[in-house]
């Protein structure tokens, strides 16, 4: 069964960082990509940023140029460095799993930003 955990979500004051990480385990016959979306109250789920095992990388317009992922696919994890944050950003980020058959998805951990 597979599962992905995400860490490092927290309050921070406008202009700060945070940095988010993912670890997916359990049987995963291929992954194409992982990422992260966020989905902030009364506004849709929106990807962030996804990158695919080849290396391949998108972002959102929003957070082009303040936000870096990054992954590790030999121990199947993703992270997201978050610079330069507004209170636009505050949102519950998710981890995705990306495979040919199927979406995972983690619990998800909120991100605040104060003014």
């Amino acid at each position: 069964q597979v599962q992905l955990v995400e860490s490092g979500g927290g309050l921070v004051q406008a202009g700060g960082s945070l940095r988010l990480s993912c670890a997916a385990s359990g049987s995963i016959v291929r992954i194409n990509a992982m990422g992260w979306y966020r989905q902030a109250p009364g506004k849709q789920r929106e990807l962030v940023a996804r990158m695919s095992t080849g290396g391949n990388t998108g972002y959102a317009d929003s957070v082009k140029g303040r936000f870096t992922i990054s992954r590790d696919n030999a121990k199947n994890t993703v992270s997201l460095q978050m610079n330069s944050l507004k209170p636009e950003d505050t949102a519950v980020y998710y981890c995705n799993l990306f495979t040919p058959s199927y979406d995972y998805w983690g619990q998800g951990t909120q991100v605040t930003v104060s003014s």
